[in-house]
């Protein structure tokens, strides 16, 4: 007898079951990992004031070499999936294996860079005279774990790709756990100081990656995949990563013309700036969660050769990301009065950033369908059309921002261009969906 097929209700029912048992917990990864940060600043700020300072340019520089690199999650995760949904389980994790090779090699390459040239990058970021030396060790100290940090990106990718995202956040939360007590045994209890947090988050991050690569190799054995490096696969990961470097250079190209343009407004403003954009990358997490249930899955709907199911997917994800980011609207609209008090007691950077949040909680709503539309896409293997759809929203969004100071509205109107930008994002990620080019199924792209 013929099986009755699924009815919509029960259809969104099945995806929404997938997108929340990926979403969340990779919602909580995201999270855990900029608390290293948060613990290591709460660990050194009691050192002294320049002892904090060099540890924020440290950390500024550490966290733009990584971001860069981010690739190595993304483009991993989509063709993992995809030879997932093809059933072909020891080429997916042969592919992974891929990934995680061309991570050491980048690793590798970043700690060639870094070690020799510490003191001219944090010279280069303005540290003063006080804070100079201390970011200088940081630095050099920290470098050593970017090989690993690269490697957790890649494997993450892998286990994403899996259609786990569960271990990840097992992980994320493990390590900063390890992070924060080795952060304090050695700062205060050997005496390292500064070193010994550079130390501490180098040691969790080794073992986070550590528990990554035993996970993944018990899979290649398990499966019968090999675990040498291959040339020709690391190139095809490279090749596959190299659009989305793009992507990710142009968007942090933009969040620095906004920082840049905020600073020539005024101290109130860049003050303000500031706290908008951490509560904006805050809100860009929970977002940033179905992007991810998004590339794993439609990875996985395009591998098995179903272009119905990753359409329809698609639909039900852009639904989520429209809800998600109307409650997270409202959200900041209610929270507002209490949220910026945390950040300051100055009454001009309070009544500078209460219009501009005003602006941020009206865009989530476009931020949710940005975000899932990326994933979606980052699933499709569709890196060289983001890369020119993000080129083509930083052509138009640069001159727009750089004429802010000129033509007035101060922060409020920075952010209007901000909206601008994400409102680009949106209808260019919203055409290549629309058009279909992206259902290209098969085990590879």
């Amino acid at each position: 007898m013929t099986q009755a097929p699924a009815t919509p209700r029960a259809a969104r029912r099945k995806h929404d079951r997938e997108i929340v048992s990926l979403a969340v917990p990779a919602f909580g990864a995201l999270v855990a990992e900029p608390l290293f940060v948060l613990a290591d600043s709460a660990i050194v700020g009691h050192l002294g004031t320049a002892q904090l300072a060099g540890l924020g340019v440290a950390s500024a520089l550490l966290t733009t070499a990584v971001s860069i690199f981010v690739f190595l999650a993304y483009a991993t995760t989509a063709a993992v999936a995809r030879r997932v949904g093809a059933g072909d389980l020891p080429s997916a994790i042969r592919q992974g294996m891929d990934g995680i090779w061309l991570a050491l090699l980048l690793g590798a390459g970043v700690i060639a860079v870094v070690l020799p040239m510490a003191p001219f990058l944090v010279e280069l970021f303005g540290a003063s005279d006080t804070a100079a030396p201390y970011a200088t060790t940081y630095l050099r100290i920290s470098s050593l774990g970017i090989p690993a940090m690269l490697v957790v990106l890649a494997a993450t990718g892998v286990l994403r790709g899996l259609q786990d995202t569960r271990t990840p956040l097992y992980v994320a939360v493990a390590g900063f756990v390890a992070n924060g007590v080795l952060n304090a045994v050695l700062v205060y209890g050997a005496g390292l100081g500064i070193a010994g947090s550079a130390w501490g988050t180098v040691i969790a991050q080794c073992g986070m990656a550590a528990v990554y690569l035993v996970v993944v190799i018990r899979g290649a054995r398990r499966h019968g995949a090999s675990l040498r490096p291959d040339a020709v696969g690391i190139r095809a990961s490279a090749q596959a990563g190299a659009p989305l470097l793009v992507r990710t250079l142009s968007l942090r190209a933009i969040l620095m013309i906004a920082t840049a343009v905020a600073a020539r407004l005024g101290d109130a403003d860049i003050a303000a700036h500031q706290i908008i954009l951490s509560l904006w990358s805050l809100l860009a997490f929970a977002l940033d969660a179905i992007a991810i249930a998004g590339q794993a899955i439609i990875g996985r709907y395009l591998g098995a050769d179903d272009p119905q199911g990753a359409r329809e997917v698609c639909r039900r994800m852009v639904q989520w990301g429209i809800g998600v980011g109307l409650a997270l609207g409202v959200l900041v609209v209610v929270a507002r009065p209490a949220f910026l008090p945390l950040f300051t007691s100055d009454s001009a950077v309070k009544d500078t950033a209460l219009p501009a949040l005003l602006v941020v909680a009206l865009s989530q709503p476009i931020c949710g369908v940005v975000f899932v539309l990326d994933g979606v896409l980052m699933g499709a293997g569709d890196g060289p059309y983001l890369a020119w759809a993000m080129l083509l929203t930083l052509a138009v969004f640069a001159p727009v921002a750089l004429l802010v100071p000129t033509v007035g509205g101060g922060l409020t109107a920075l952010w209007a261009a901000m909206t601008l930008m994400m409102t680009i994002r949106m209808l260019t990620l919203w055409l290549r969906t629309r058009s279909g080019r992206w259902l290209v199924t098969g085990a590879t792209r």
